[in-house]
């Protein structure tokens, strides 16, 4: 039985956040979805990915690409790849999986099947671009099923975040200090820190682990006077800078700079909030860089749910804090403000006074009062290069192809693979 995870038709509404990556890519807690999946199923259990055809060739050095005509068993057992795996999961993978024909069936999400491989070949006998959930249920034996938490909005990884990363906390190592810490610093409960190999915390920073732990991945930097405290965890490499407050759930990926008041949110690795400014109940993707003083609102005035604009429509989202979510590659200006339940799109670059739009497209350029305008994909390649090169990674051919389909997809241009 060959194991696939897989992204299925929904994967479209979590733009722009999976424009330059697969749904299980997405983080929520301390780990990726595909993270969770790897540290639930042990090193032992071989799985491969499903993922859409223009991202395989930037993946394929990162995870095994699942091919159809693989030479490997034609027997599929198919796990979403929006499904949060906890040991649950994980046992149902690799014990107790459904018999062929099979789907587990949450509400109108499959949640794992058990196909033959020919259900997810194309017309050209290669891998679908995403997988018809609503097809293959139609066709095999439902069985229903609770209890599982998937990702079902753009804004749930941001909604799910506070109880996932309480969630993971059991799985950390905690209560190890390997790394160099000035006598000058303050730990709170050592017993629910963790400081990784090569990880420097200098003189007075405060790490306080009274109320939930702070976790702190080899090479990162904590810089003086800087506050973590409330379910802190930083990615390696990462650097927390001076005068830093990241409290209550903030999740900080490797080699990512920040700054400033940080709390219930996620920062993707690459990312760059390193001034001062508040960030709240947000979600910032790989590469975007938030200007000195910019702020985003997590909570409306009147206490109420917030709204989204998706589509051209306002959606309700039940939540009572959400801030900002934003696509890989953007930038704004100093002192930018944000909305409550704000979307901005890839690559875009926000500047001028005021709110902004609650929903900014992908490749514009422009702010409040001037309105947007296109921003021309080789200007934006041109930028995404230089700012890659300052964290020492260079663009290689796929990554561009990859950007400049996005570039076409997202303004409405023929795209060609």
């Amino acid at each position: 039985m060959q194991i696939v995870i897989f992204e299925d038709e929904v994967v479209y509404q979590f733009g722009p956040l999976v424009h330059f990556k697969p749904v299980y890519c997405l983080s929520t807690g301390c780990r990726t979805l595909l993270e969770k999946f790897r540290f639930h199923l042990g090193p032992d259990v071989a799985f491969s990915c499903h993922l859409r055809s223009y991202l395989r060739p930037v993946f394929h050095d990162y995870f095994s690409v699942f091919q159809p005509d693989n030479g490997r068993s034609r027997d599929l057992l198919l796990v979403n790849g929006r499904l949060i795996c906890t040991e649950r999961v994980a046992s149902i993978i690799r014990y107790g999986p459904p018999a062929p024909g099979q789907c587990l069936v949450q509400g109108d999400d499959l949640i794992v099947a058990r196909m033959d491989a020919g259900e997810i070949v194309g017309p050209e006998g290669g891998g679908l671009e995403v997988i018809d959930t609503q097809a293959l249920m139609a066709e095999a034996e439902n069985v229903v099923v609770d209890g599982f938490k998937l990702l079902r909005n753009i804004w749930d990884p941001v909604a799910y975040h506070p109880e996932e990363i309480e969630r993971e906390a059991g799985t950390l190592e905690l209560g190890r200090i390997m790394g160099e810490v000035s006598s000058h610093a303050v730990l709170e409960n050592p017993e629910n820190i963790y400081i990784g190999q090569g990880a420097r915390v200098k003189p007075g920073a405060v790490l306080d682990a009274e109320s939930g732990f702070v976790y702190v991945s080899p090479g990162a930097l904590i810089e003086p006077q800087a506050v973590l405290a409330e379910n802190v965890f930083l990615g390696g490499s990462a650097v927390v800078k001076t005068g830093a407050n990241l409290h209550c759930n903030v999740s900080i990926g490797r080699v990512a700079k920040t700054g400033g008041e940080i709390e219930d949110s996620i920062v993707e690795r690459y990312a760059n909030k390193q001034h001062d400014g508040f960030l709240g109940h947000s979600y910032i993707s790989s590469w975007c860089n938030l200007g000195a003083g910019s702020n985003t609102s997590d909570l409306r005035n009147n206490y109420g749910k917030v709204k989204m604009v998706l589509d051209e429509r306002e959606v309700e989202t039940g939540e009572q804090f959400l801030g900002l979510l934003m696509g890989e590659h953007t930038k704004c200006a100093i002192n930018s403000m944000f909305n409550t339940g704000t979307i901005v799109g890839t690559s875009a670059n926000i500047f001028g006074r005021g709110f902004p739009p609650k929903n900014i497209p992908s490749f514009s350029w422009g702010g409040p009062g001037q309105g947007f305008q296109h921003y021309d994909v080789d200007k934006a390649l041109e930028t995404a290069r230089v700012v890659m090169a300052r964290r020492n990674i260079a663009m290689n051919t796929a990554y561009e192809k990859m950007f400049r389909y996005v570039a076409a997809m997202e303004q409405g241009r023929k795209v060609q693979l």
